[in-house]
């Protein structure tokens, strides 16, 4: 177990099993390596990257199968190889959120760039769909009635 500083939680144990290892960093957070998973709590869809290097440093992420049933994309061979996935049911795949104005009703998920990770090594990365029609800015709850 780790003792860790965190802006948002206090102290917090991570067991070592528990690390996120992005062994590129986080597309600008690029020194950013080792995060761990809390959930924000037992009956929400969100959780929280917290970089175990530096305290103030957490993302909001979701499942985004939550909120975007039919959301797909396909991982390279390269992206497969580097994080060592050889099967899809150690993957899980979480989108980075935005609170737009600090409302939670303005939230958007980037489904352009999601984390991968492989659970059964602690591996991850995120991806940066170039081609996919997917933006970084992905609404979670319609604007309007009409949207719904």
């Amino acid at each position: 177990m780790r003792k860790v500083n965190t802006l948002r939680f206090g102290e917090v144990e991570v067991a070592e099993e528990k690390v996120v290892h992005f062994a590129d960093g986080i597309p600008a957070f690029e020194d950013e390596h080792e995060f761990v998973i809390v959930p924000y709590d037992e009956e929400s869809p969100y959780v929280f990257l917290q970089s175990l290097a530096t305290p103030d440093l957490a993302f909001l992420m979701t499942m985004p199968f939550v909120f975007f049933p039919n959301y797909e994309f396909e991982i390279d061979d390269e992206n497969q190889d580097k994080l060592s996935l050889t099967n899809q049911d150690d993957m899980l795949i979480y989108t980075l959120i935005t609170v737009n104005n600090g409302k939670v009703q303005d939230m958007t998920a980037n489904l352009m760039a999601p984390v991968v990770l492989n659970t059964a090594n602690m591996q991850a990365r995120q991806l940066v769909l170039d081609k996919s029609g997917y933006t970084t800015k992905h609404r979670l709850f319609p604007e309007n009635k009409e949207e719904q």
